[in-house]
């Protein structure tokens, strides 16, 4: 703050410059007229006085007297008027003084009133890094305080208090943050997350109802899905442990450090289900390769979507899993498994026969497009590898 200061003082000075000089200049040249304007009228008594003494003498008579008189009066009226005229242009000493004082006393008013001090000091702060991540909790609620309509300061808060293992202020955050910015996906689940933890792990009617519409909004909502494996697993139900943990761990990159995490609860999941005399459901998977026709290559463009998916031959037209990408990474091969699945309700592995179909949608819209391929009828544990190639347009 203390630049902000130094510079908003020298802006200050600045300013008071352009209001003052001007009025040094002013009295100095004010000074100078009423200089003038004496000796003006020091030269009208002397000019009367030299008329007087030639009319005393016989040289004028007492009409000349009378017209040197006027004519001397006349002058110094006229010089009076002129000097009058050029005062009228200025403000005078007191209208400047008083808005030299005023105009900085206000604006810091204003400043202070309407201005961001608080966030400039924010800035400035934000700019080192922070020491522990208490102080970045500290910094964030000064943030959410100095902005308190800002979504994305209480997503980040939130994120904050769940470091620091504080899951119930963490909760009212991000309700907060679900009031501005809408009932996002993403924030549904961090909300229903940070619920169920600060309920000490109790699954209840709302964090259910959190979950349930942020993976109907997206179902591959991470938060939601990795939330609704724990607690399945919590509550023994491991075969829904296993399917949800599945779908969160196909949208991981490989290399990504919870991978392994991951799959290892994913194997606990399944040790416990055959433990309890449970049996392990296979999931479905399918292998596709998808290429462009080269006759196509021309019609399409580098960032056309392409949507790789499976359906039902003999059931609801919706997919029951999905990819998608782009025209330039074509050709590609993808693997659709239950990990993949819109609904958690319609898997690929509930379906015994499937049709497999990849469609360029210029729109980014999965049920309609410019061009597609299809496959034949196939059984959804077929293990060969499967070809496609868009060439037919999409009726």
């Amino acid at each position: 703050m203390t630049e902000f200061w130094l510079s908003a003082g020298l802006l200050l000075l600045a300013a008071l410059a352009f209001l003052l000089l001007p009025l040094l200049r002013g009295h100095r040249r004010q000074q100078a007229e009423q200089d003038r304007t004496a000796l003006n009228v020091a030269l009208y008594e002397e000019r009367v006085a030299e008329l007087t003494a030639q009319q005393a003498a016989g040289v004028l008579d007492l009409d000349q007297l009378t017209n040197g008189r006027d004519e001397a009066a006349r002058e110094l009226l006229a010089d009076t008027e002129r000097d009058d005229g050029e005062r009228q242009g200025h403000l005078g000493k007191v209208v400047p003084l008083l808005a030299a004082l005023l105009v900085p006393a206000m604006a810091l008013g204003l400043y202070l009133h309407f201005g961001a001090a608080d966030k400039v000091e924010l800035t400035q702060e934000f700019a080192k890094a922070p020491q522990s991540m208490e102080e970045m909790t500290a910094r964030l609620e000064r943030v959410v305080q100095a902005q308190p309509d800002s979504a994305e300061g209480l997503y980040f808060l939130g994120r904050a208090y769940m470091a620091e293992q504080r899951p119930a202020d963490a909760a009212k955050a991000y309700e907060r943050a679900v009031a501005l910015a809408g009932r996002q996906p993403e924030l549904l689940g961090q909300w229903a997350q940070a619920l169920y933890f600060a309920a000490d792990k109790q699954w209840n009617a709302q964090v259910q109802a959190l979950t349930d519409e942020a993976l109907k909004a997206d179902p591959r909502e991470v938060t939601s899905l990795g939330l609704r494996g724990i607690a399945a697993f919590e509550g023994e139900r491991y075969q829904e442990a296993i399917d949800f943990w599945s779908r969160l761990l196909a949208q991981l990159p490989e290399g990504d450090a919870s991978r392994a995490a991951l799959q290892g609860g994913i194997d606990r999941a399944a040790e416990k289900l055959k433990a309890s005399g449970g049996k392990l459901a296979v999931a479905a998977r399918l292998k596709v390769r998808v290429e462009l026709a080269a006759a196509l290559k021309d019609k399409v463009r580098p960032d056309d979507t392409v949507f790789i998916f499976a359906r039902a031959s003999d059931g609801p037209p919706m997919p029951l899993a999905a990819k998608r990408v782009t025209v330039a990474q074509l050709p590609i091969e993808v693997e659709l498994s239950d990990a993949d699945a819109m609904m958690p309700q319609m898997k690929l592995s509930d379906f015994a026969e499937v049709q497999l179909v990849a469609r360029v949608s210029r729109a980014g819209q999965p049920t309609r497009g410019e061009w597609k391929a299809q496959s034949a009828p196939l059984a959804n544990g077929t293990q060969a590898t499967q070809r496609l190639t868009i060439d037919s347009p999409d009726s």
